[in-house]
């Protein structure tokens, strides 16, 4: 039995407001765990006489355990299935994320740094790949920026909610970074153990569904329409040469996302002389374009079917913003830049995601999203890093956002001319 174009359309809609509200709130926490530390530096860097080199490393060695368990998390993801495998790393990351109040020395935040990117390695990749289930290739970017909004909406939310945290500072003793982690952590173990009810692990499960429109979807999203055909096992996508070129790209994204989030108090404070809950309050601002940009950019993306130049111009105008944002003497000026920068790093996201997924199947595809992401994660220990041991070496943070400027914009230009690499689809799988 058929279905006609309108039920079609129903149908993803249906699975949208079934899936994204819920995956997008997980992100939010979970985004919101790897991140709140950069809303703790000013006190944890103070309090615990951390060096910028020390809080840098730290911040970044979340991801390295991150890229190190990535590919085995999401191939266990494959054998035991998403809902059961995103309810047990979401207990166990919101565990560690609220051990954090523990942290008393350089060793004991690095170790805790480097189990909670062990414990989130699998869950990004995961709902990536998890999106490819539900969702034809013509409604991908839009849903994967949509998932994604939640990395810009959890600085919106993340800011006042660590304000108010950090406000509790002596409250029965404790410090108010500890009560920010404490508060931000337990949701993940609660959001954790909801997933086992709430999630569903594919269309073909899908008792919500009618047994017509199980079946379309199921044909829909398992037709991967690409000019080069991948057998689906995981040695191919470390072969294919595109998932090394999407796996520098997406590393350059990183870089320039993680430097801005894991230090954009310290920026602020800096630029504006800003109390430590001033500085926090103000980093609300450029997560506010994150989210319009990121919304608007990848439904232009799916209107259009174009991919490559919307990446591109995400790119250039990130790489253009951050340059700037040094320039400027005017911390008003300086600010809109950072602005400007978050609105092209996070535009990046939907048009990015709708390549490689849209151009693999299978293992190929579980195998190459935990690649890409993996090397990007390398990027997040790249960016905190260089920005801390700069900080130390310079007493400035201008090198790094040079340094930056020209990685992003060394990669925009790769991915302007790949096109030989790639071949067309059709306009069907929705990638040009």
């Amino acid at each position: 039995m058929t279905i006609s174009p309108e039920q079609r359309a129903a149908v993803v809609k249906r699975v949208y407001w079934r899936l994204i509200p819920f995956l997008f709130t997980l992100y939010v926490f979970a985004y919101l765990d790897r991140v709140n530390i950069g809303y703790a530096a000013l006190s944890i860097r103070r309090e615990l006489h951390f060096t910028d080199t020390v809080y840098g490393t730290g911040a970044g060695l979340f991801f390295l355990s991150y890229a190190l368990f990535e590919v085995p998390a999401n191939l266990i993801l494959l054998r035991i299935g998403p809902r059961r495998w995103i309810a047990l790393i979401m207990t166990i990351w919101g565990i560690i994320s609220s051990s954090m109040p523990l942290v008393h020395s350089p060793g004991s935040f690095y170790l805790l740094r480097f189990l909670l990117g062990a414990a989130e390695a699998g869950f990004f990749p995961g709902i990536i790949l998890y999106l490819t289930y539900w969702f034809p290739p013509e409604h991908r970017a839009r849903a994967v920026a949509q998932f994604m909004t939640a990395t810009a909406v959890s600085g919106i939310i993340g800011a006042p909610f660590s304000t108010a945290l950090l406000a509790l500072n002596g409250v029965y003793g404790i410090a108010g970074w500890k009560w920010l982690f404490l508060g931000e952590g337990i949701p993940s173990v609660i959001l954790g153990l909801i997933v086992l009810r709430a999630l569903t692990g594919k269309p073909s499960e899908a008792i919500w569904l009618e047994p017509a429109e199980r079946a379309w979807l199921t044909a829909a999203t398992s037709q991967h329409s690409s000019g080069e055909t991948m057998e689906s096992k995981l040695v191919h996508a470390v072969a294919n040469p595109l998932v090394w070129v999407f796996s520098s790209v997406y590393f350059a994204i990183c870089v320039g996302l993680y430097s801005l989030s894991l230090w954009l108090p310290v920026l602020l404070k800096n630029l504006f002389k800003a109390s430590d809950l001033g500085a926090v309050a103000l980093s609300t601002i450029p997560y506010l374009f994150a989210v319009i940009a990121t919304l608007l950019i990848s439904r232009n993306s799916d209107r259009t079917g174009e991919r490559r130049w919307h990446l591109v111009g995400c790119l250039v105008a990130a790489a253009a913003s951050f340059t700037l944002s040094a320039l400027f003497t005017s911390p008003l000026l300086s600010i809109a830049a950072l602005c400007i920068f978050a609105a092209g790093i996070w535009g990046c996201f939907g048009p990015f995601w709708a390549l490689p997924t849209a151009m693999m199947r299978g293992r190929a595809a579980a195998g190459a999203i935990a690649i890409i992401n993996s090397i990007g994660a390398l990027g997040g220990f790249c960016g905190p890093y260089l920005m801390g041991r700069v900080s130390d070496l310079t007493h400035s943070f201008h090198a790094a956002l040079y340094a930056t400027s020209v990685l992003l914009l060394t990669n925009a230009l790769l991915v302007a001319f790949m096109r030989g690499l790639v071949t067309t689809p059709t306009v069907a799988s929705g990638v040009k």
